[in-house]
């Protein structure tokens, strides 16, 4: 069940055709894309759908904030609410992989671009609470994982073209330049 990426740092997600959210869409943004799946879901390790894992399988720990000031943090803080809310019924798993050149930046040179040049964080405030998310860190596990971040977002149905006009001006940003690949799986829940 959804909750339990609330409370969990490593979560687990999987093909799972019986899993509680069905794939409504699902394609490459930039790069290569997975494998079509037509049901996907959110574990905790152990658990028994991560060991008969199907077509693929995404790992990611959520961790702190990396770019975000006291006073951003704050920010966020007060205007998100949880993941899990009964009216969102539509969730979107965006996995992300940078490429060498932002990783050789410094820390104070990504985050220049992340919220300076981008306004990252001020352009999520707008839409917060509406669009809830979660970011996922997958260079903490391994260098081989195949993104290193995975964003969850939910919102209701009626929140959808604010969520659409926040992909969009998050892709138009300097800082998407430095996409090496990005995959876009819509869901809803079952």
């Amino acid at each position: 069940m959804m909750e339990t990426i609330v409370e969990q740092r490593l979560s687990i997600f999987v093909e799972d055709p019986a899993g509680p959210w069905h794939v409504v869409a699902q394609h490459a943004i930039v790069g290569d894309p997975l494998p079509a799946i037509e049901g996907l879901g959110v574990y905790a390790q152990p658990n028994p759908h991560v060991q008969d894992a199907g077509r693929w399988m995404l790992r990611g720990i959520a961790s702190n904030e990396r770019y975000a000031t006291r006073d951003e943090k704050t920010r966020l803080v007060a205007a998100q609410e949880g993941l899990g809310r009964p009216e969102s019924t539509r969730a979107v798993l965006i996995p992300i992989r940078k490429n060498a050149q932002w990783w050789a930046l410094t820390q104070d040179e990504r985050r220049a671009i992340f919220e300076a040049r981008s306004s990252h964080i001020s352009t999520g405030l707008r839409y917060l609470p509406a669009v809830a998310r979660k970011l996922y860190h997958c260079r903490d596990l391994s260098d081989t994982e195949p993104f290193d971040f995975l964003t969850w977002f939910e919102f209701a149905p009626e929140d959808e073209p604010h969520f659409d006009n926040l992909l969009a001006e998050l892709r138009a940003s300097a800082e998407w330049d430095y996409v090496g690949r990005e995959v876009e799986i819509r869901l809803t829940r079952r």
